[in-house]
Formats: C-alpha cells, structure tokens, sequence
C-alpha cells in the first residue's frame, strides 16, 4: 500500500494526526488536494456512519441494562434469607404461615347492610304486641305498625299454619314474622335467605320479647316454615329462672 492509498481513508489519516505521529512523516494532505477531495470524505463518512452509529447504540443498551441491574440490587433491601421466609417452598413448613392461612379462612366476610322494615298487624288491645314492637325498634327496625280487629284475615292471607299462630302478625322483607320471635333471628333470616315463607314463635311463651315477666325465661323454638307447611325448628332456647 501506498502512502497516498494509505491516507486516503480517513480514519488512516486521523489516525497519524491524532496519535501524535511526528509531523514530518504525516503526509500533508488539505482538503483542496486532488488526491483527497470533498467527494471522497463525504463518501468515506456515509461507508463509516452506519457501523459507528450502530456500534454507538449497543454500547448505550448495555450500559442502560447494566445501569438497571446495578440499581434494582441496591435498591433491594431484603436479604436472601428474608426472601425465602416470605416465600417458602412447604406451606406446611412454615407454621406462621399455617397459621395466618387458618385465620383468614376463619373470617367471615361481612354481609351488606340490609334495611329492616316492618310491617306490625296486631289487635287494639294486646299489650305484649306493643312490647315486642319496642324490642324491634331497639335493634335498628323501623317499624309501621297497622292496629286490626281483624287479625285473622291477616294471617290467612299470609297463610300461617293454625298450629304456629300467635298474637301478631309482621312482614319483614317478605318474610312472615308470627309472634314474638327475637330480633336476632329476623336478622339472622335476612341473612342467610332460606327458602322459606317465614318464621314464628306460637303461642306466647313467658320471656319471649315483648313477654318479659321478672327473671323468668320458659323454653321455647323458633319454627320456620314454607307455602307448603312444612316446618322446621329455626333455633332454641333454654328456660333460666
């Protein structure tokens, strides 16, 4: 190779210029010589611009990558062992974590609100239909309360079976409430939504709500039963004295 081939590249060229190769063994070369002319730079710089910016770009991505990983581990401040206590391999060799599963699985997940209204069909003159109403009205029920001398119209219409007829009738929801059944199987009923026409407590059992007489406390069932008769004991209580 020449030394004119040999600078006409001109990374060649910089090369010697910028190496600090003695002045007098670099060729001298200006851009007016014909040899090296502004055609041949702009072609000498479009053949090199693509490989140098490509080599440029993967140089940014790896340092970006490495910048990144270099961050991300800093930034972590959970060591290896903590790491393998929160997420453990057996969940059955993990007793803390046996143990919160068991709590969450215990917890009951609250009900939506649901709005207590009452309807109360009850005779003039039954007092201890009064008493239970005033039961209702001290656990959240609101309460519309309609005085009938026709109380047993009522009760076929909403079809209570004779053997659980009480003093009152109420709806509640759409279910019928028969006696002086306590608030908290309404709300448990209104909870759990069997399917069932309704609830009753027959008859007037001493300590029942709204039949209250000192300490004393007789035993008696809340009976649910459906449109078809059927009946079914809904809870129980004990008698206390």
């Amino acid at each position: 190779m020449s030394h004119k081939q040999f600078i006409s590249s001109p990374a060649n060229y910089l090369s010697l210029k910028y190496l600090r190769v003695p002045a007098f063994w670099r060729p001298r070369v200006s851009l007016n010589d014909q040899s090296f002319t502004r055609h041949d730079i702009i072609y000498y710089w479009q053949k090199w611009l693509p490989s140098i910016l490509v080599r440029t770009a993967v140089r940014v991505v790896v340092m970006i990558c490495l910048t990144a990983g270099m961050l991300g581990i800093l930034a972590s401040t959970a060591p290896m062992s903590h790491a393998q206590a929160v997420f453990p391999t057996s969940v059955a060799g993990n007793p803390q974590l046996v143990s919160t599963t068991k709590r969450i699985q215990n917890q009951q997940t609250p009900l939506k609100s649901t709005a207590l209204n009452a309807t109360v069909y009850h005779s003039p003159d039954c007092n201890c239909c009064g008493g239970w109403i005033d039961h209702l009205k001290a656990q959240g029920f609101k309460i519309t309360d309609f005085s009938t001398t026709d109380i047993e119209t009522v009760k076929q219409k909403y079809n209570v079976p004779d053997n659980l007829s009480s003093c009152h009738t109420a709806i509640v929801n759409g279910y019928v409430i028969e006696g002086h059944v306590p608030a908290d199987d309404i709300k448990r009923l209104l909870q759990e939504k069997p399917n069932v026409a309704g609830l009753s407590v027959p008859q007037m059992p001493v300590g029942t709500p709204g039949m209250e007489m000192g300490n004393r406390k007789d035993p008696f069932s809340v009976f649910s039963f459906d449109r078809n008769d059927s009946v079914a004991v809904f809870n129980k209580y004990r008698a206390e004295s």
